[in-house]
Parts: C-alpha cells; sequence; structure tokens
C-alpha cells in the first residue's frame, strides 16, 4: 500500500517508495505548481495514465546526466556543425508537449495527458518550464521540455520526426545550461538511448544529496531566449 495524499499532506521520504514498481511513492494530491515545484525538490515526479489517480515517483536507482559527461558521436558532431536544424528555446512550449504525447511504437496510449499540459503550460507561465526545439523549413521536427529548478534540469520528454531531431535538442540544452551553471540534469528512468549520450544511474541517495546541494539556492525563474547560438 501507499500512501494517497489530500491538497495539504507533504510527500513521504523517498526511501519509502516501493520497489516493485520501481519508485512508486504516494497518490492523490494535485499538480498545482507549488505541489510540482516540492515534488522536483525532492526528487519526486508525477507518472500516469490518462483517467488514473495522479501517482507520484521516485525510482532507485536514478538516471542522470552531468554536463561534461554529454557523448556526442561523430556523426551528431557533424549534424551540428552543419547547422541542418535550426534550433529555438521556449518559443513553442506547448506544440512540443503535444508532440511528446503523441503516439509512439513502443506504447500505447501516453501519460502526457491534457491535466499534464494544463499543468506544465502553468509552469512555463511561471519561467520554471521550457523547451528545446528543432525546426526544419520552419517546421517542428524535434525537441524537449522539462523543469529548472536551481542548478538541475529536470527532463520530462524527448520527440523526434526526423533523424538526430531530439539529439541535437539535447546538445543545445546541455550547452545552454552548462554555461548557465547548471550541474545536472534528471532523465528519471534508465533507457539505452540516454546511456548512449552519456546518462548513467546513481543510488538514489546521492542523486537525493545532490538536489540538497544544487537546488537549496534557486535561481528566479526566467525565459530562455529564443534563438540559440549556433554550434560552433
Amino acid at each position: 500500500m501507499i500512501p494517497w495524499l489530500d491538497a495539504d499532506d507533504p510527500f513521504p521520504a523517498v526511501h519509502t517508495a516501493l520497489r516493485e514498481p520501481n519508485g512508486l511513492l504516494c497518490a492523490g494530491a494535485d499538480l498545482s505548481p507549488g505541489r510540482l515545484l516540492r515534488a522536483y525538490a525532492n526528487g519526486i515526479f508525477p507518472w500516469f495514465n490518462e483517467g488514473e489517480p495522479i501517482l507520484w515517483w521516485s525510482p532507485h536507482p536514478r538516471m542522470v546526466l552531468f554536463p561534461r559527461e554529454l557523448r556526442i558521436s561523430k556523426s551528431l558532431s557533424k549534424t551540428l556543425r552543419r547547422g541542418v536544424f535550426e534550433v529555438r528555446l521556449d518559443t513553442a512550449f506547448g506544440r512540443v508537449m503535444e508532440e511528446c504525447a503523441g503516439p509512439r511504437r513502443t506504447q500505447q496510449g501516453t501519460w502526457i495527458s491534457p491535466a499534464m499540459r494544463q499543468a506544465y503550460g502553468r509552469l512555463f507561465d511561471l519561467g520554471h518550464a521550457h523547451s528545446v526545439e528543432t525546426w526544419r523549413e520552419g517546421n517542428l521536427v524535434g525537441g524537449l521540455y522539462g523543469v529548472a529548478l536551481g542548478r538541475v534540469f529536470f527532463g520530462e520528454s524527448m520527440f523526434s520526426r526526423e533523424t538526430d531531431a531530439s539529439k541535437v535538442a539535447l546538445a543545445h540544452l546541455v550547452r545552454h545550461i552548462e554555461a548557465a551553471g547548471f550541474a545536472m540534469i534528471d532523465c528519471q528512468m534508465a533507457t539505452k538511448h540516454l546511456a548512449s549520450l552519456g546518462a548513467r544511474e546513481i543510488p538514489r541517495t546521492e542523486f537525493s544529496r545532490h538536489l540538497r546541494d544544487w537546488t537549496a539556492t534557486s535561481a528566479l525563474p526566467v525565459r530562455w531566449p529564443a534563438h540559440a547560438a549556433k554550434w560552433a
């Protein structure tokens, strides 16, 4: 059994999360901006299918990417240098979420429900959520979105309609946040795709320690510049 949270209830300690399914911590509460920001500061994120109650997770181990460990292949480096895609920041947040919510071959349905899109849209309006977008000939062909808190970027989802489109978005994200003093990207759950780009798993205790160090003094929310600098 997991706790059910009412609107004003605090989150339980993350070490109480279930081992199976990995990281399930509690249910209930709401998706208000304050609740979401408290969740991220404690290493917790919402993930549930449409029609289900809100479920909150804190898995162990945790997949993270430290900016200096980003792995760029020769082919991706060539794509970046050629400027195949135009990269923009924070110009199409809602559309990126809609694309990430689209059907995928490997899953049925989506956890990025209208309620989730509305909740993260509010975070974007407040300057806490951001998108990195790849465009080609005026068309949005890839991107990612997530939440920035202190020196940590919490990645939520990415999509790609053309080869390397999401990888280019990630590379530009890493360059942008590293220049701004960010120390870590939370990737939540392990995937081979993220591992190929340099992400790795760390224990939840280590992840929580990093959060205490890197979100203790949160920077003021800001809108990111619309156009990313060209890749040198």
